[in-house]
């Protein structure tokens, strides 16, 4: 019979050695890689292109181009107890300095005490949805009362719309409106913007727009909106949405004199009075 104390110690060894063996054998972990995920490729917004433009670029003394402007003439009062008689004649409209000069001059003619224009592209170019820009520069005295707005080519207003992009009143030189009419019963809505540091808007130029979607109008001076408008009708509260402002309008520019809303001239009034515009330019997205 073997003695089996004489195994003992290699036995002992063995199993010194097995916990050495398993620790270098272990396996180290793999860290796993993140996987990246793909950065989405922005949507490119719709940018605004110009679609039409009049940057007033003709000689001196022009009047302005026919192939972009009609005159509107006449001295009934235009439905809001004007002073003015809107004439055709060179010296109420013209070019000057690359620029349109439309002037108020005070003088007795076709029975009015007033002389002055009216400009529109009824039947030269309309525009659905956009953005329409006028740099200009305004007159401001009392009981004058320049304008840039929109009139559907189809329709009369309000019932079928009336844009108003800027209106000033001479009595109010710091401040411009711009309002949206529509409907039947009749409504509009709007807001004003005012000049800051008690500037006046007949000492700069200013740009003044709108951008016309078709569920939303916005208003701005100077790039920076004021209102903005998303609801309207025509003849009811539930007439199709977005009518009325879905359909073709064209622009106008004048100066009127007197009116209901602007007053008389009075005592302090000076003529003759000048609304200069630097360009009208329509963009649409692309």
């Amino acid at each position: 019979m073997k003695d089996r104390r004489m195994n003992k110690p290699i036995f002992l060894l063995t199993l010194l050695l097995i916990p050495i063996w398993v620790s270098a054998c272990a396996v180290t972990p793999t860290i796993p890689t993140a996987t990246s995920i793909p950065v989405p490729t922005a949507t490119p917004k719709p940018a605004w292109t110009l679609i039409w433009s009049d940057e007033f670029e003709q000689p001196d003394g022009s009047s302005p181009s026919p192939q972009n402007w009609v005159h509107a003439t006449g001295g009934s009062g235009w439905g809001n107890g004007e002073l003015q008689f809107y004439t055709n004649d060179i010296k109420n409209a013209y070019i000057e300095n690359n620029m349109l000069v439309m002037k108020v001059i005070n003088e007795e003619y076709m029975g009015r005490n007033y002389t002055s224009a009216r400009l529109n592209t009824l039947t030269l170019a309309q525009f659905t949805y956009g953005r329409i820009e006028v740099r200009a520069k305004l007159p401001t005295t009392q009981g004058i009362w320049p304008a840039i707005w929109m009139l559907p080519a189809i329709g009369s207003s309000p019932v079928n719309g009336e844009i108003d992009i800027m209106e000033l009143i001479g009595k109010e030189p710091f401040r411009v409106y711009g309002t949206l009419h529509y409907g039947n019963p009749y409504e509009n809505q709007g807001s004003w913007f005012d000049l800051p540091e008690s500037a006046t808007f007949d000492q700069d130029f200013h740009v003044f727009s709108i951008e016309w979607e078709e569920n939303e109008i916005r208003w701005y001076v100077d790039g920076q909106m004021y209102y903005k408008a998303n609801q309207w009708f025509t003849s009811q509260a539930n007439s199709p949405y977005p009518a009325p402002f879905d359909k073709p309008f064209y622009i106008l520019l004048n100066v009127a004199v007197g009116g209901v809303w602007a007053g008389a001239p009075d005592d302090t009034s000076v003529f003759p009075q000048t609304m200069l515009v630097d360009y009208v330019r329509v963009y649409q997205f692309r």
